[in-house]
């Protein structure tokens, strides 16, 4: 059996995917059907985050991306990103203290404008605290949109190849994404990672983001074994 270009198409049927995004859906339709609040849905879907992103690191995969609040997330009401924003902080400052062990350099890709001071802290905080790691780096996607990215890079751009292209994008280390699941139901990529997923397969599962299981995860990757095995 040959090794493909990973550039393309990433890994062989034999091993995991090796760079998997995740964009994170269905955290409010979650909490209406049990009565609850959206916060908390997002409380719940942070947990469940962090949980993924543990098995993540024990299943051998070697980057992951999280498309959790994207640009236009910001649309939304003052209240809501509020909240969202004292969330995704808190959860910053907990995942100093797990992503060490477990080996995770975090970083977050988006635009900081618009992001209140605290936030911009934790950031700051989680980006610093996690940087000497190496077992796996953990992209999130924060005030994130993919059509932003290019028009920034573009923007940039002189010539030269994508290589160089690559090098202008919001962290020039993310490779090309091997496998893109999104949670929630909906069918389709919704302006993320626009550039790393141009031959990313792609699946579509129903689960809400805080029912997305371990189980479920391994699934998802099984199924993109089948498909790399039928391409072979």
């Amino acid at each position: 059996m040959h090794q493909l270009d990973h550039q393309q198409s990433g890994a062989t049927a034999q091993q995991p995917p090796r760079c998997v995004a995740i964009y994170t859906d269905g955290n409010a339709r979650w909490a209406t059907r049990r009565g609850l609040s959206a916060m908390e849905g997002h409380l719940a879907g942070g947990k469940v985050a962090l949980k993924r992103v543990r098995d993540a690191c024990e299943l051998g995969i070697e980057q992951l991306s999280l498309f959790t609040f994207s640009v236009d997330n910001m649309m939304r009401s003052a209240e809501e990103v509020a909240t969202l924003m004292s969330i995704m902080a808190a959860l910053f400052d907990q995942g100093i203290q797990l992503l060490g062990p477990w080996g995770v350099r975090l970083r977050v890709v988006g635009s900081r404008n618009g992001l209140p001071q605290d936030m911009s802290d934790a950031v700051d905080r989680a980006e610093a605290g996690t940087a000497h790691n190496s077992r796996m780096d953990l992209f999130f996607g924060l005030n994130y949109g993919g059509r932003q990215e290019l028009l920034d890079a573009a923007q940039r751009y002189q010539g030269g190849g994508e290589e160089v292209f690559r090098r202008l994008l919001c962290a020039p280390e993310m490779r090309d994404l091997d496998l893109v699941i999104r949670t929630g139901g909906d069918r389709r990529l919704s302006n993320g990672f626009l550039w790393h997923a141009a031959y990313a397969e792609l699946l579509f599962v129903d689960e809400l983001w805080p029912d997305f299981t371990r189980e479920r995860f391994e699934n998802a990757l099984a199924e993109y074994g089948r498909r790399a095995h039928g391409k072979d």
